[in-house]
C-alpha cells in the first residue's frame, strides 16, 4: 500500500514518501495540497483563540498534526504565490516584479523551469490540480484580442503543460473573466451571457461581498457553485486514486473565501458576523468532508494533510465589521492581504502526517510556502538540480522532530502587491519601504512626507510592527540590506551556483 500524505491551505493537503532508512514509511504516500484563497492566520481558531469564527475541521488537522506559526507565502497576493509555491522560487525572479496576472494572461512560469508537480511525477505520482490557476495561459486567437478567443478550441500552456497530468478549473479569480471552466486543456463549455455582480463598496449598506467583475461566462459556469463542485471533484479524485497503486499529489487550489463572497444557503448568517465569516465556516465544513473521504479510503494514517493559505485577508472582507465585532483575521499582526506588514503574508501552514509525526507539536521557526517542493524532494528521495528550487528549503527535521532547533532559513524575503521587498532574519524585519507597499496607510505614492526609506521591526518584542527601529540599528539596515541584494544579485537564497533572474527591476522598486 502506498503511504499518503496532504497538504493542506487555503493551502493545501500533501502527500510524502520516504524510506526506512530515514525514518519514513518505505513507500511513497499520495499528497494532497489545499490553498485556500485570501484566508487571514487569525481566521483558524487554533491559530487564534480569540477567533470569533468556528473552524473545527481546521483545528482538526492541527490538533493531530504540525502547526507552523511562523509561515508566510512569498507575496502578500496571489499569483507570485503561486508561482513560489509551484517552483519553489521567489516569484520576482521572474518577467512579473509586482501585481497579479487576469483571466486572459498567459503563462508566467516558463517552458523549461521543473514545477513541483513535474518533480513528483517523475518520482512515479499522477499530479491533478483542481481549482484556480492564476499563473495564465493561451486562449485560442488570444492575440487577436480577448473577445476573438475561440472558446471551442484547447488551451496551451497551460497545467497540463506544467506538469499536471489532470486539470479543472479557470485562469484567473473567481472574480475576473473569462468564467469559463478549462478542463485538462479543453473549454468545458463556450460562454453564453455577460455577468457581473454587485459593486458595493466593503463596509457600506447591503455589501455582502457578491462582486465580480462584468465578462463572458460559459454555459456552466455559476460562480456559487465553484467552491463546492471543486470539492466535489477533489473527494471523487481522492476515492479514484485510493485504489490504484501509484501514488497522486492533488493540488486543489481554492478561490475562496476570496471575492466574490458566497456562502451557501445553510451558512448565510450563520457565524453572526459577516458574509465573510459565513463563508469561511462552509469552507471548513467542506474540509471535513474532504477529511472523511481521506478516512473512508482506509488511508488516513498513510497522508499528509497540509492547510495554507496563498496571503492575508482581503479588506473586501469587510474587515471594518469583523474587528467591530471581535474578530481579528490578521490576529495581532498589522496588516491586511498585499502588504508588507505581517497581515499580508503571514499565513496559516498546518501538517498532518500520523504515519510518521506521533506526537503533535508547534514549529516557531519562519518558513515559507516555497519550502515545499525542497521538502516534497528530501521525502521523495529527489535531488534537485542547481537550476530548480532556488529559495525553497527542507522542512522535514522540522517535521518529524519535535523542538527541532537547528536553523531552517538563513532569512526569507517577502513582496507587497506593488513589488517592494522586505526581509525576515531571527527576530529583525526590515521594509524597504516607507509604508505598507500595499493597500494599507501608509499607501505607496502617499506616504506622510519624511517618513524614513526603510522600516526596521524587531518582531520578538514587537509582533504588531509599532515602532520603527532604523535610526538605533543602523548596522542591523546595513546587514539585512546587503543579505537582501546579495539574494537578488545571486538569483538564489539556498546554497548553491548562482542563478539568473529573468527581467528587470523597475527603478521604483530598486533600494541599491
Amino acid at each position: 500500500m502506498n503511504y499518503k500524505f496532504y497538504l493542506f491551505g487555503f493551502g493545501g493537503l500533501v502527500a510524502i514518501s520516504g524510506c526506512a532508512s530515514n525514518g519514513l514509511p518505505d513507500e511513497k504516500p499520495n499528497i494532497v495540497l489545499i490553498l485556500a484563497d485570501d484566508m487571514g492566520y487569525g481566521d483558524i481558531g487554533f491559530l487564534n483563540p480569540e477567533s470569533k469564527i468556528r473552524t473545527p475541521n481546521i483545528d482538526r488537522i492541527a490538533q493531530s498534526g504540525v502547526v507552523f506559526t511562523d509561515a508566510h507565502s512569498s507575496s502578500a497576493v496571489s499569483t507570485p504565490t503561486r508561482y513560489g509555491l509551484l517552483t519553489g522560487r521567489y516569484s520576482w525572479r521572474s518577467e512579473l516584479k509586482k501585481g497579479v496576472l487576469n483571466g486572459y494572461s498567459e503563462a508566467i512560469i516558463p517552458s523549461d523551469r521543473k514545477t513541483l508537480p513535474q518533480m513528483l511525477r517523475e518520482q512515479g505520482y499522477h499530479t491533478s490540480c483542481i481549482g484556480k490557476w492564476h499563473l495564465g495561459w493561451k486562449w485560442k486567437n488570444i492575440e487577436k484580442g480577448n473577445d476573438s478567443i475561440d472558446y471551442s478550441q484547447p488551451i496551451s500552456d497551460g497545467p497540463t503543460e506544467r506538469g499536471f497530468d489532470y486539470f479543472l478549473g479557470f485562469n484567473g479569480s473567481l472574480d475576473m473573466p473569462p468564467y469559463v471552466y478549462v478542463e485538462n486543456n479543453m473549454p468545458t463549455s463556450p460562454p453564453d451571457r455577460i455577468t457581473t455582480g454587485n459593486n458595493i463598496p466593503a463596509g457600506n449598506p447591503g455589501y455582502d461581498g457578491s462582486f465580480w467583475r462584468e465578462g463572458p461566462t460559459g454555459s456552466d459556469f455559476f460562480h456559487e457553485e465553484c467552491t463546492p463542485e471543486f470539492f466535489r471533484k477533489a473527494c471523487n479524485y481522492i476515492e479514484e486514486k485510493a485504489v490504484q497503486d501509484k501514488p497522486y499529489f492533488l493540488y486543489l487550489a481554492l478561490p475562496s473565501p476570496h471575492t466574490p463572497i458566497l456562502p451557501g444557503d445553510e451558512f448565510k448568517g450563520k457565524s453572526g458576523i459577516n458574509p465573510y465569516a459565513d463563508f469561511v465556516m462552509m469552507i471548513d465544513s467542506e474540509i471535513g468532508k474532504l477529511l472523511d473521504v481521506i478516512e473512508k479510503t482506509g488511508e488516513g494514517e498513510n497522508t499528509i494533510v497540509i492547510f495554507a493559505s496563498d496571503n492575508g485577508c482581503a479588506p473586501w472582507a469587510d474587515t471594518r465589521t469583523l474587528e467591530s465585532r471581535g474578530h481579528r483575521p490578521s490576529y495581532i499582526y498589522r496588516g491586511y492581504k498585499a502588504d508588507l506588514y505581517e497581515g499580508g503574508h503571514r499565513v496559516p501552514l498546518i501538517i498532518r502526517w500520523t504515519a510518521a509525526v506521533k506526537k503533535p507539536h508547534v514549529v516557531n521557526q519562519t518558513v515559507c510556502l516555497n519550502d515545499l517542493m525542497a521538502t516534497f524532494a528530501s521525502i521523495t528521495g529527489y535531488r534537485l538540480a542547481e537550476n530548480e528550487a532556488e529559495d525553497s528549503y527542507d522542512l522535514l527535521p522540522a517535521i518529524l522532530k519535535p523542538g527541532y532547533r537547528r536553523t531552517i532559513r538563513e532569512a526569507t524575503v517577502h513582496q507587497s502587491v506593488n513589488g517592494n521587498l522586505a526581509i525576515r532574519k531571527g527576530e529583525w524585519k526590515l521594509l524597504m519601504t516607507p509604508g505598507s507597499g500595499g493597500w494599507s496607510s501608509p499607501r505607496p505614492g502617499k506616504e506622510e512626507k519624511g517618513l524614513p526609506s526603510v522600516q526596521l521591526f524587531n518582531m520578538k518584542q514587537d509582533p504588531s510592527e509599532t515602532t520603527n527601529l532604523q535610526a538605533e540599528y543602523p548596522d542591523i539596515v546595513k546587514e539585512l540590506t546587503e543579505l537582501l541584494k546579495k539574494y537578488i544579485e545571486e538569483g538564489r537564497s539556498t546554497l548553491g551556483k548562482p542563478q539568473k533572474n529573468e527581467g528587470e527591476f523597475p527603478d521604483n522598486l530598486k533600494f541599491w
